[in-house]
C-alpha cells in the first residue's frame, strides 16, 4: 500500500500541491519536478539570505527537497506545505553553518552522498594502506551508481560534479530550462544516495 499524507480534514491542501504530493510519493518523476520547481525560488531567497553565497545556496536548494521528500509521509496537512519545507530548510541550514565550524576533507571532490550530496566529507586522519582501500572503494561506488543513473540524469551529475559545471552552464549546454536542471539533479542525488546505500 503507497504511503500518503496525514490529512485531518480541518485544513485542506493546496489544490494544486495536494496531487503533487500524492504522485511524488508514489514515485512519479514529474511530480517530484513540480513540486521543486513551485518552491525553489522562495526556498533559494529564503537560503540566501542566511548563508550570502550562491553556490551554497543552491546546494542547501537540493539537500532541503531530498530531506523533506524522504520525509514526506509524514507531512500533516494542518500545516502549508511551504511552511513544512521551509521549516526544513532553515533547520538544514542551521546544521550546514554548525558544520562548517568543524575542519573537513573532501573524501572525493566530485562526489558527496552526505544527505543526498554527491560527495563524502570525513576528517583529515593519517593516511593509511586500509584507508587508502576504503577510499578507492568508495570511489568505484561512487562511480558505479553514476553510470547506472538514467542518462539525463547521469548527464547533469557528471557537469555539475565532474566538470563542476554552474546551474547556468549545465541549462546552456544542454538547451533545457535551469528549473529543470535543479530538478533533475536534486532527483539523481536522491536516485545515487539510495544506490549507495544499499550497497
Amino acid at each position: 500500500m503507497p504511503a500518503s499524507i496525514k490529512t485531518t480534514g480541518k485544513f485542506p491542501l493546496n489544490a494544486e500541491t495536494h496531487p503533487l504530493i500524492e504522485k511524488a510519493l508514489r514515485g512519479d518523476q514529474k511530480a517530484y519536478e513540480g513540486l521543486v520547481l513551485r518552491y525553489q525560488r522562495g526556498l533559494f531567497n529564503m537560503i540566501y539570505q542566511m548563508v550570502k553565497n550562491r553556490e551554497e545556496t543552491e546546494d542547501l536548494v537540493q539537500e532541503t527537497f531530498i530531506k523533506a521528500f524522504n520525509a514526506l509521509g509524514s507531512y500533516d496537512n494542518r500545516f502549508a506545505f511551504s511552511t513544512w519545507l521551509y521549516k526544513i530548510a532553515y533547520n538544514n541550514c542551521i546544521d550546514t553553518i554548525r558544520k562548517k565550524k568543524l575542519k573537513t576533507y573532501p573524501l572525493d571532490k566530485p562526489v558527496r552522498t552526505h544527505e543526498g550530496e554527491v560527495q563524502q566529507e570525513i576528517r583529515d586522519d593519517t593516511t593509511s594502506p586500509e584507508g587508502d582501500y576504503l577510499y578507492a572503494e568508495k570511489k568505484k561506488q561512487i562511480q558505479a551508481g553514476i553510470e547506472n543513473l538514467p542518462p539525463g540524469y547521469r548527464r547533469v551529475i557528471e557537469l555539475r560534479h565532474q566538470q563542476e559545471k554552474s546551474y547556468e552552464e549545465i541549462s546552456q549546454l544542454l538547451q533545457i530550462p535551469l528549473g529543470t536542471v535543479k530538478a533533475r539533479i536534486f532527483r539523481a542525488r536522491e536516485m545515487l544516495k539510495k544506490m549507495l546505500s544499499e550497497d
